[in-house]
C-alpha cells in the first residue's frame, strides 16, 4: 500500500498524505489536486475506489443500417465521442444482412433501459414504412432523434444535409466545365433523401444548364447505394451520352469511375464523377474524389445536443435542423470532352 501511495504521489505532484485523503474521500482537498490524484490513479492502472468511480449518466442507443459505408462510421464516431464527453456510454447496434432488423434492435435497446436513441438514414427516411413505430417507441418514455430522413408524422427532432442545395453545388461545378448531359445516380425512389437530390438535380438542370425537367429525368438512374450499384447505374448514363455523373454516395461513385475505365473512358478526361458524403480516406482514391461534403461534426453533434435536450426534459423543436454540404472539389472532375461540348 505504500508502495501505491508513493507511486501514485510521485505521479500526481502531490504528497502521499494527500493521495490517502482522496483515496479515503476525505474533505479538504481542492477538486484540482483531486482530479491530479485520481489521473495518477488511472495512468497507473489502478482502480478507483468503488466511491470515486465515474458514474455513467446512462445508456444512449445508436443504430446504423450498416458500416461498410464508411459514412456511418463517421457518423458513429462523432456521436460516440459527442456522448462520453456528456457522461453517457453509447451502444452502438448495427443492422446486417439476414441479421437483426431495426426494430429488433430498438426494443433490444429499450429491454436494456436506454435513456435516448439516435438512428441514421432508418425507416423514417423510408416513404413506404409504417412510422407509428415511432410513436409506439415515444410510448414507452423513450427519447429519439433522427439523421438524415423526414417526416411530418413523426414528433421527433430531425438532422439533415440539404440534399437539394447539393445538387445546386453539384450541376454548377459541372456546368461551369461545359458538361450538359449530367447524369445523376441514386438509390431507390421510396427513400427522402433521394427524393429531394432529385427535385434539386431537376431545378439545377433547369437554371444551370437549360436542361428542361423532361428531359434532365431522363438523365436519373436509380440503382442501390453500393460500389456495384454506382457502376450498374453508370453504366446506363454512358449510354444516354452522358459526360458526368453525379453520385448520391461516395461508394455509389467508386462504381461509376470503374464504369467508366470499363469503357476505356478516362476520369476526368472522358467523364466526370462527383461523390456524395466525403467519406474517410475518399480524397486518397485514384483519381481523388471530387464530392459533395456531409457536415458530419456539426450535424452528429446537433443530434446529441438535441437528444440531451429531451432526455433534460426540455424537448428541441420536433423540426427538421438542415445543415449545408459543401463542394469538394479534386481530381475527378475536369473540363467537359470538345466532342461533346460541340
Amino acid at each position: 500500500m505504500t508502495a501505491r501511495l508513493a507511486d501514485i504521489a510521485a505521479q500526481a505532484g502531490v504528497s502521499e498524505a494527500t493521495v490517502s485523503r482522496v483515496l479515503n474521500g476525505k474533505p479538504g482537498v481542492a477538486s484540482g489536486t483531486r482530479e491530479s490524484v485520481l489521473a495518477a490513479l488511472d495512468l497507473l492502472g489502478y482502480e478507483r475506489p468503488a466511491r470515486l468511480q465515474k458514474r455513467s449518466a446512462g445508456l444512449v442507443g445508436l443504430i446504423t443500417p450498416e458500416l461498410e459505408n464508411p459514412i456511418f462510421p463517421a457518423f458513429a464516431q462523432v456521436i460516440c465521442q459527442a456522448l462520453t464527453r456528456q457522461g453517457y456510454t453509447p451502444v452502438l447496434a448495427t443492422q446486417t444482412p439476414g441479421g437483426s432488423t431495426e426494430d429488433e434492435l430498438t426494443e433490444m435497446l429499450v429491454e436494456r433501459g436506454v435513456a435516448g436513441i439516435i438512428f441514421i438514414s432508418g425507416l423514417h427516411a423510408d416513404t413506404s414504412a409504417d412510422m407509428g413505430r415511432y410513436e409506439r417507441l415515444r410510448g414507452h418514455g423513450v427519447p429519439f432523434v433522427l439523421i438524415n430522413g423526414f417526416s411530418p408524422k413523426v414528433r421527433a427532432p430531425f438532422v439533415s444535409p440539404d440534399d437539394r442545395a447539393a445538387m445546386r453545388l453539384a450541376v454548377t461545378h459541372l456546368g461551369s466545365l461545359g458538361h450538359r448531359r449530367i447524369g445523376l445516380a441514386l438509390g431507390p425512389a421510396r427513400f427522402v433523401p433521394v427524393r429531394r437530390k432529385i427535385e434539386g438535380f431537376l431545378r439545377a438542370m433547369e437554371d444551370e444548364v437549360a436542361t428542361p425537367p423532361a428531359a434532365a429525368e431522363q438523365l436519373v438512374e436509380h440503382s442501390l447505394y453500393t460500389l456495384e450499384g454506382g457502376q450498374a447505374a453508370t453504366v446506363a448514363l454512358l449510354d444516354r451520352g452522358c459526360t458526368a455523373v453525379i453520385c448520391a454516395s461516395d461508394m455509389m461513385a467508386l462504381g461509376a469511375i470503374r464504369a467508366a475505365r470499363q469503357r476505356g473512358l478516362a476520369v476526368p478526361e472522358h467523364c466526370s464523377v462527383i461523390g456524395f458524403d466525403d467519406s474517410p480516406l475518399i480524397a486518397f482514391t485514384d483519381p481523388p474524389l471530387t464530392t459533395i461534403r456531409q457536415p458530419v461534426p456539426a450535424m452528429g453533434q446537433a443530434a446529441v445536443r438535441a437528444l440531451l435536450e429531451e432526455i433534460g426534459g426540455t424537448p428541441a423543436p420536433h423540426s427538421e435542423f438542415v445543415f449545408m454540404p459543401e463542394l469538394v472539389v479534386r481530381g475527378s472532375t475536369a473540363t467537359a470532352p470538345v466532342i461533346q461540348r460541340a
